[in-house]
């Protein structure tokens, strides 16, 4: 039996400190302590231990197309209906406000339930599920 191992998410950006930022808001996470004051990179982790670790490294070059992997934000879990459209609609608005970009909403298909698609404060996509 393979052991479970931690990992953690790396994104390339041009401002990690902006960049951890915002996703220390999106999920809950904080900045550790070394991190703090450094230019050419930044971090975000769960403070329960219990999620990955989201690491910012400064890159010279800005993001050209669509990612190849992204984020699923958890945030309408057990809601169906117009019930997770207003849950998800309503963490889009606090996300705009700390700087995402709703980008479009793409309703339950008979398969899949409502998801919402936005962009965080660099234009990674990501998703509100």
């Amino acid at each position: 039996m393979a052991s479970i191992r931690q990992f953690q998410v790396t994104f390339d950006c041009a401002e990690p400190e902006r960049v951890a930022h915002f996703w220390c808001e999106v999920l809950g996470y904080v900045v550790p302590p070394q991190a703090q004051g450094e230019t050419s990179w930044s971090a975000c982790v769960d403070p329960s231990g219990a999620g990955p670790r989201l690491y910012f490294q400064r890159v010279p070059e800005g993001k050209t197309v669509k990612n190849r992997v992204h984020l699923d934000v958890r945030v309408g879990t057990g809601l169906v209906g117009e019930e997770r459209v207003a849950a998800l609609e309503a963490e889009c608005a606090r996300l705009v406000g700390l700087g995402g970009v709703r980008v479009r909403l793409l309703p339950a298909d008979g398969v899949d339930e409502s998801c919402l698609v936005m962009r965080d404060v660099e234009g990674n996509e990501f998703c509100l599920d």
